[in-house]
């Protein structure tokens, strides 16, 4: 007889409370390190360190339980979801972000230097956000295996500046899929705010680049990005 393992109930207050305090943690950690800090450790300090990314009928379910509480999340509006550590789903908080965009933006614009297939799909967003993998695919023409790469690569010049965020997800395959929208016009005070940081924000994303050799340095690759507009 098969046994039905229940799915931890985890709660959304609590990982509200963790990405609060440590202003950006991936989803789940990166090689079972506490660099960058994660949602797992936070969840789950006990067993940091024994992590294993499986979905199978003897995975550990709080893995799918974390995974289902990330989409959740990513709908609050309370944090931002983004794909920007070397491309893992990724949260922040709302000062943070805000500050990390006025950072970005101090340098340049945030959309300058892009190529022309990101731009495309900024377009696109702003015109109509939020949309799915598919559509963006099909509206921006990057379709089949032939432009994946291209495609893959336009979106990770634009998590990477900030431009676009991840809001829930779309069923239109056999997988969901990450629902896209424009930084612009889901976080819209946070976009107007970029050219008016405050200090207590650039202290709060201080603190959090000074605890994060590994944020910091994806930070700096982000900066190094965007082309120098002053």
């Amino acid at each position: 007889m098969c046994r039905i393992v229940p799915r931890p109930v985890m709660s959304v207050a609590k990982a509200l409370r963790i990405v609060e305090r440590d202003g950006i943690v991936l989803v789940f950690p990166l090689a079972n390190r506490n660099d960058p800090p994660s949602l797992w450790s936070g969840l789950h300090p006990a067993s940091a360190s024994e992590f294993e990314w499986r979905w199978d009928q003897d995975a550990d379910p709080r893995v799918a339980a974390l995974w289902h509480l990330r989409e959740r999340l990513a709908r609050s509006k309370e944090v931002v979801y983004a794909k920007w550590f070397r491309g893992r789903a990724t949260f922040f908080s709302l000062p943070v972000w805000t500050a990390m965009l006025a950072t970005l933006a101090a340098k340049g614009p945030l959309d300058g230097g892009l190529s022309r297939e990101a731009r495309d799909l900024l377009e696109i967003l702003v015109d109509n956000s939020p949309q799915s993998t598919k559509q963006l695919r099909n509206a921006s023409g990057l379709t089949g295996k032939a432009r994946e790469s291209t495609y893959q690569r336009a979106m990770k010049e634009l998590w990477s500046r900030l431009l676009i965020v991840g809001v829930g997800e779309v069923d239109d395959g056999a997988f969901p899929s990450l629902a896209v929208a424009a930084t612009e016009l889901f976080f819209e005070e946070s976009w107007l705010l970029r050219h008016a940081p405050t200090a207590d924000g650039a202290q709060a994303l201080g603190r959090v680049l000074g605890r994060s050799k590994a944020l910091k340095q994806e930070f700096e690759k982000s900066l190094a990005a965007i082309p120098d507009g002053r």
